[in-house]
């Protein structure tokens, strides 16, 4: 009977520590990156005419001091700033304050015909930060580093 509990107490502390063997350790690799319905890609009706704000976001541990992050408008020549749209943001730099982990881009789409024959896209690149983290989702494709609007 003695050896029954010794053998049952061995196993049982045998099966406690063998659960942190392979304990797996959190990812955490911290990246901005933008998308609309984990696309990066959107298409816009020629004739809209409202406000949209299109949300940028960091993924990664809390931040305890002010990230920032810079971004280009890249415009096709079908498209013109005052005509087809307006961005509603003076600045091309978004402040992550400590704890905020998404951030909106405004843009007012306004109705105005477009000419089928030029390049009507829109695209807002995410370029860099001042943390140096990734820019889009990790992996060698950088995807969801930029947002592409497709004007129709």
């Amino acid at each position: 009977m003695k050896s029954l509990q010794i053998f049952t107490l061995l196993l049982t502390g045998l099966f406690f520590t063998a659960c942190n063997k392979d304990e797996a350790v959190p990812y955490d690799h911290p990246f901005f990156y933008i998308h609309v319905n984990n696309s990066d890609e959107v298409r816009i009706a020629a004739d809209r005419n409202e406000t949209q704000s299109y949300s940028v976001y960091f993924s990664g541990k809390k931040q305890f001091e002010t990230m920032t992050l810079d971004y280009e408008i890249i415009m096709g020549n079908g498209l013109q700033e005052g005509r087809d749209f307006e961005l509603l943001s003076s600045s091309r730099t978004l402040e992550f304050k400590p704890g905020i982990v998404e951030m909106p881009i405004q843009i007012r789409w306004l109705p105005h015909a477009i000419a089928s024959e030029k390049n009507n896209n829109l695209t807002i690149r995410l370029i860099s930060n001042n943390k140096n983290y990734t820019i889009g989702l990790p992996g060698p494709d950088r995807l969801q580093s930029s947002l592409h609007f497709i004007k129709f």
